[in-house]
Order: C-alpha cells, then sequence, then structure tokens
C-alpha cells in the first residue's frame, strides 16, 4: 500500500476539478487554454488540500520512530536538572515510548512529499502570479489575431509585472548597500514565499470570517420554507431587471455591429472582422444582418468613414461580454424560475392529507425507475415537507460548532502549554496511540470545513458584472481565471494555518518535532522574525471582530445604505422588491400554464380527428389543374389590376393557404391580452430592424 493512497487521490482530486469546471465552465464554447489553466490551478489547490492528511500522519510515524531511537539512547544522555518540573515526563515512559511503531496503510516513502511539494507549490505560484493574469488579459482581449491578442495582454499586466520587478530590485538595493547582510538563495526563496503567503493570509481571514457564519446560517434559513420563498421573489426582482439590463444592453451592441455591418461591405479590406464579429452574435441576429447584405455595391462607390481596426476590436469585445451576460441572466432566471416554483409547490403540500407530493408542472419526461420504485411521490413528500427542515437544521447546528471551534482555536493556536486549540488536543489524544485512520480523518475534515468556508466565500462574492462564477456552464473567462488565481493564493497559507491549529508548524508552535514535507518546502520563517512572531499568530485574531461583523449582517447594511439593494426582511424596499417579484413569478405560472393547455388540447385534437392536413394536401392535387387553367384564361385580362395590387392578391392567398393547412389554436382572453402586449413590445424592441426584416416574397417563395 506504499504510495497507493498518494496515486488514489491524485486521480480523485483531478475527477473533482474537472466536475466542477464542467459546472461552472463551457467546455464547447469557452478556449482552450483557458479552461487548461483553470482547470489545473483548481486541481493543484484541491490536490494540496487532500494530500497534506497524509503527509501529517507520515511526519507523526516518522517522529514516533526518532522517539524510539532516542527512548533507546536514554541511559546515556546526562539526567536533567533537578529544577526543571516539566522533565518528570522524559524520565517516566510513557504509552508512547513501550509502543512499537507501526507503519500506516497510507505510509509515503521518504524523499517522494518534499519533491511533490515542491513541484505543486511553484507550478500554482507561477500560475497565481504570472501565467493567469497574461491568460485573463488574453480571454477578454477583443483582437482577431493572436499576436494582437498577446500584445494587448503584455500592455495591460505591464504595471501588474512592473510592480514585482520594482520590489525585487528595491529588495536586491538594500542587501548590497548592507555589507552586513549576506543573503543567501534559500533565504531569499524564504522571503518570496513569505510575502506570497502574508499576503493571502491576509485575504484568507477576511474569507473564512464571512464563512464561518453564513455557512451554517444558510443552512438553518433553507429550513424556513417561508423565509427561503420571500428570499426567492427579493431575488427574481433583481434577477429581472438585470436581465432586461443585458437584453438592452445586447439591443445597443447589435445595433452598433448592424450600422458598421453595413457600411462595410465584402470586398473591404476589414469584412473579414466584421466576419468574426458576427460569427460571435446570436444567431437570430447574424440571419437578419445576412439577410441585409447588399453584396453588388463596392466599397469604392461611396466615400462612406469606415471604422479603424482598433474601434472593431473594442467593439469585438464589446460583442463577446454583451452576448455572453445576455446568456447567463436568461439562464439564471429559468433556474430561479424553477426554484419559486418548487418552493409554492412545497407550501401547499404542507397541508396535504393525502401525504403525496403533486407538482404544478410535472415533467414531460417518462420517470426513471428511481422516481418509480425508490423516490415516490409519498416518498418526496415526507422529505421536501417534513424531513428536510429538520436535516438542515441538525447540519446547521454542527457546523456551528465547528464553527465556534475554529474562532476558539484561531485565538490560542500559539498556546503551547497548556494547549488550548481544540484541534491540537483531538490530534495529539490520537498521536498517543497512532491511530493514523483516526488522525487522517480529523486532518481531512478539519481542513476540508476551512476549504468549504473560504472556497463557498470565492463562489458566492460577485464584484459587479467583472467577476462573478455562475452554475449550469455560465461562467464567462474572465471570472474562471480569477478564481484560479485566489484559489492559487489561498490555499498555502490556508494549509500553513491549519497546521499551526494543529501544532505541527514548529515556526509557531516552537516545539522540537519532526516537520511535516509541506513546512519544510516553506523554509524557515526566522529570516523574518517580525512576521514569524507576530503577524502569523495575532492577525488571525480578526476573525472573531469578522464573524461578529457577519453575525449582525454589517456588511450588508453598509451595501444597503449605498445603494445596493439586499435582502433586508425590515425594511421599505425589500418588501416592495418581494412583491415585484411574486408578481413576475405568478406570471410567469400563467404563461407556463397556457402553453401547456395548449399543448394538451393540440394532443387531443389530433388524437380525436387525426392529421387534417394530408386530407387537404390530397384535395388540393385534385383541385390544382382546374385552378392552372382559369389562372391562365385571366392573366391577360388582369394586366393592369395585378400592376397595382399584385402584393395584395398574393398576401391574400398565402394567408389562405396558411389558414388552411393551419392546426386548431387555442383562445382565451389572458392568452389574447398577453400576446397583444407581447406583439407591442416585439415591434417595439424590434423596430429599428425593421429594415433588415424578411420579406414577405421570400417567405412565400415555395407556396
Amino acid at each position: 500500500m506504499s504510495g497507493a493512497a498518494l496515486g488514489m487521490e491524485v486521480v480523485v482530486v483531478f475527477f473533482l476539478a474537472l466536475f466542477l469546471l464542467h459546472r461552472y465552465g463551457d467546455f464547447r464554447k469557452q478556449q482552450r487554454m483557458v479552461l487548461f489553466g483553470t482547470l489545473l490551478a483548481w486541481y493543484l489547490c484541491f490536490l494540496i488540500v487532500f494530500i497534506l492528511p497524509l503527509d501529517v500522519s507520515t511526519t507523526i510515524y516518522n517522529q514516533c520512530k526518532v522517539d524510539h531511537k532516542d527512548h533507546d539512547l536514554g541511559p546515556t544522555l546526562s539526567p536533567p536538572p533537578a529544577n526543571h518540573t516539566v522533565a518528570i515526563s522524559s524520565v517516566t515512559p510513557t504509552k508512547s515510548d513501550v509502543t512499537s511503531c507501526y507503519k500506516p496503510w497510507s505510509y509515503i516513502p521518504d524523499g517522494i512529499l518534499p519533491v511533490f511539494w515542491r513541484v505543486v507549490y511553484w507550478t500554482s505560484q507561477c500560475l497565481t502570479w504570472l501565467l493567469l493574469p497574461f491568460m485573463q488579459s488574453y480571454a477578454r482581449s477583443g483582437g482577431f489575431f493572436i499576436t494582437g491578442k498577446i500584445k494587448t495582454a503584455l500592455i495591460e499586466n505591464a504595471i501588474y509585472y512592473g510592480t514585482y520587478l520594482l520590489i525585487f530590485g528595491s529588495l536586491l538595493i538594500y542587501v548590497a548597500v548592507h555589507p552586513e547582510l549576506h543573503l543567501s538563495w534559500y533565504q531569499l526563496q524564504t522571503i518570496g514565499i513569505t510575502a506570497a503567503n502574508t499576503w493571502g493570509l491576509f485575504l484568507l481571514v477576511l474569507l473564512m470570517g464571512y464563512g464561518l457564519v453564513e455557512i451554517p446560517r444558510s443552512y438553518w434559513n433553507a429550513s424556513r420554507h417561508g423565509h427561503l420563498l420571500i428570499k426567492t421573489y427579493f431575488k427574481a426582482s433583481k434577477l429581472m431587471t438585470e436581465k432586461a439590463d443585458a437584453e438592452e444592453n445586447l439591443e445597443d451592441v447589435m445595433e452598433e455591429v448592424r450600422k458598421v455591418s453595413e457600411s462595410i461591405k465584402y470586398n473591404h479590406p476589414l469584412r473579414k472582422y466584421i466576419d468574426t464579429i458576427l460569427r460571435k452574435c446570436p444567431l437570430d441576429y447574424q440571419e437578419k444582418m445576412g439577410r441585409n447584405m447588399d453584396d453588388y455595391e463596392d466599397f469604392d462607390d461611396k466615400q462612406n468613414t469606415y471604422p479603424s481596426e482598433k474601434s472593431l476590436v473594442k467593439l469585438h469585445k464589446q460583442v463577446i461580454y454583451a452576448v455572453q451576460r445576455h446568456n447567463r441572466t436568461r439562464v439564471q432566471w429559468q433556474i430561479l424560475l424553477q426554484q419559486a416554483i418548487h418552493l409554492e409547490d412545497v407550501a401547499k403540500n404542507e397541508t396535504s392529507s393525502t401525504h403525496q407530493f403533486v407538482h404544478s408542472f410535472p415533467s414531460s419526461e417518462p420517470a426513471g425507475w428511481f422516481s418509480r420504485y425508490v423516490y415516490t411521490p409519498s416518498v418526496e413528500w415526507y422529505w421536501e415537507c417534513l424531513l428536510k427542515r429538520w436535516f438542515y437544521r441538525l447540519l446547521s447546528v454542527v457546523l456551528t460548532l465547528f464553527s465556534v471551534a475554529v474562532v476558539w482555536s484561531e485565538c490560542t493556536f500559539f498556546s503551547t502549554r497548556p494547549v488550548l486549540s481544540l484541534f491540537a488536543v483531538f490530534i495529539q489524544l490520537a498521536e498517543r496511540d497512532y491511530n493514523y485512520l483516526y488522525i487522517e480523518m480529523a486532518c481531512f475534515i478539519t481542513i476540508f470545513f476551512l476549504c468549504t468556508c473560504v472556497y463557498s466565500t470565492v463562489f458566492r462574492i460577485r464584484v459587479f458584472n467583472y467577476y462573478y462564477l455562475a452554475s449550469h456552464h455560465q461562467t464567462d473567462a474572465y471570472s474562471l481565471q480569477f478564481s484560479g488565481m485566489l484559489f492559487c493564493r489561498l490555499t498555502p497559507p490556508l494549509c500553513l494555518n491549519f497546521l499551526g491549529l494543529i501544532h505541527m508548524d514548529s515556526a509557531i508552535s516552537h516545539q522540537k518535532k519532526e516537520p511535516t514535507a509541506y513546512t519544510s518546502i516553506m523554509g524557515s520563517m526566522q529570516v523574518l522574525y517580525f512576521i514569524a512572531n507576530g503577524f502569523y499568530i495575532y492577525y488571525p485574531m480578526l476573525i472573531v471582530i469578522l464573524t461578529i461583523a457577519t453575525y449582525f449582517s454589517l456588511g450588508t447594511r453598509c451595501l444597503n445604505l449605498l445603494g445596493f439593494q439586499q435582502f433586508m426582511g425590515d425594511n421599505e424596499m425589500t418588501s416592495d422588491l418581494i412583491d415585484e417579484g411574486k408578481e413576475l413569478i405568478r406570471r410567469e405560472k400563467r404563461k407556463r400554464q397556457r402553453i401547456e393547455d395548449g399543448e394538451n388540447r393540440r394532443r387531443e385534437w389530433k388524437e380525436r380527428y387525426g392529421n387534417p392536413r394530408e386530407d387537404f394536401t390530397a384535395r388540393n392535387r385534385s383541385s390544382h389543374e382546374m385552378k392552372e387553367t382559369s389562372y391562365s384564361d385571366s392573366v391577360a385580362s388582369h394586366t393592369r389590376q395585378a400592376k397595382y395590387s399584385r402584393s395584395g392578391s398574393r398576401a391574400e392567398r398565402d394567408c389562405i393557404e396558411l389558414l388552411q393547412d393551419a392546426e386548431p389554436l387555442d383562445f382565451n382572453a389572458d392568452s389574447l391580452a398577453d400576446d397583444a402586449l407581447d406583439t407591442e413590445s416585439t415591434r417595439h424592441a424590434g423596430g429599428r430592424y425593421l429594415s433588415m426584416s424578411s420579406s414577405r416574397n421570400r417567405i412565400f417563395d415555395d407556396v
């Protein structure tokens, strides 16, 4: 089993990172370089988290061998001083001294972990500080060629890279002018690692303070169906506003594209750039603009002002952003609508006496074996209306206890005598019996909870429309790579903080123990004494203030005062948005109900009367020859009238044939009113594209 656990976790973590990237990214549309960079960053960070417990158990086993070796050499050592009271334990043999060390099942041979950590750490640091910022600018660039995108990325990151060179150059000058300072390459490397970890720890405490409170509270609120439904109404109102803004922005950008496409014809040197931009537009806009092209016109015939290549690059960037934002808001609206309908169904079924869960809009797909035999309507009712809320409450209580333990340990982990950190107490109790499985499980659960608090905050935060991780393949390339940068910067200080909580970092606990392979590549923090004994120890205590501020929603209240509407139950604006969201959900449900009723009536019509289109085709063929002879006799007498009324008579014939060929329509007053409103809004929104609409002759060419 030597090394088998390491290989198994390497494979499992890869598929976990691939699953998350598939959930948030889009493998079909996004660039391969963006997907590969994000996948590599996430994979390396998750790998550090999963492998670190194995490093802890291996280090404890190595420490056990060292202790037994010292115990065998005990009689040759000098006796301890008489006034040293704590030295009694070194004379009296403990259980760990008489118990033989046995190799853990997940033991990793010597020499593998140091090389592994060095490769993983420096690869992640190169990604977060060098490659991912460059790839971010490259993905956002609106250039049409690779060289143009690379040039834009280098210009945008010039200040970013220049800051690194300035800091490094200042450090070298400082060392050069002080002859008493003899810093080796190892010490310079340690200073760089310390600087990166200090920046990451500063951000880590902020994100963890929010997650320690918000994660347990989110599960507790999820158990309150009424509160969750009201918050969903609030989200629906805000999302509809964002969706309307995205649609308006897309219309404006498409109008600019249309004007540019009409001014630059097919034989213009810049036409290839226009074609690239058009391929990024939605399909319906591509068809409208394609039908309005007059290819016979030459761009030299008219003295028009043509846009420059730089303006086309800017327009290309705007098109990419507008299309992605429009698609994201549209998908999010459908998901939120489905959630609101489900919560309303739960509220209705709570008072059901039959204990059978009934959906307002049952799925049209046939039920699988899981729904037929396991997750039946009765089981679904007991889970959704009874058991789910109690499960979430119990989970919230457990997570709250974990959060309290983390806050207490963050404030007391520097105390080694007595040991006040709860996680250090648990690990040391297991270390006495050398229960490696318990040690690995305790380490994994602890670090997994810490990572959940930090990473979930990264997935939840939103910086306007520049950074936002949206599920269902709706995250843009910039946000994916930004999340990869944050993960690579937060994971190393998170692991060091975890090792400090369990007293496995000698730089913080000041104990002479066998160092882990992870801390060995970080170097000795004593090169920067004020950081090792000051910032790393006392700054995590700030987490107490952050958790209190998050508990009382101080950040939400501040954002609300600044004009960013947040969900607050005692606010008048929140109540108005809730009422608006409720009306939006009710309107969407009526629309969906009308569509479903229409499909049911069409299905009943076909089952009762069959398909009348085939009968009409047979009758039409028999009378076709008679119509041709009568029509040829009357052509000469109606030539003058046809000159002025040809389009009208053609339209009448087209309408007659369409009415004869149409399926039965459903009619009620609500649908008529809504369709009228939809028609007016469609005409108003599409008025600017009137010249691009399809002609009547083109529609009925084949009639």
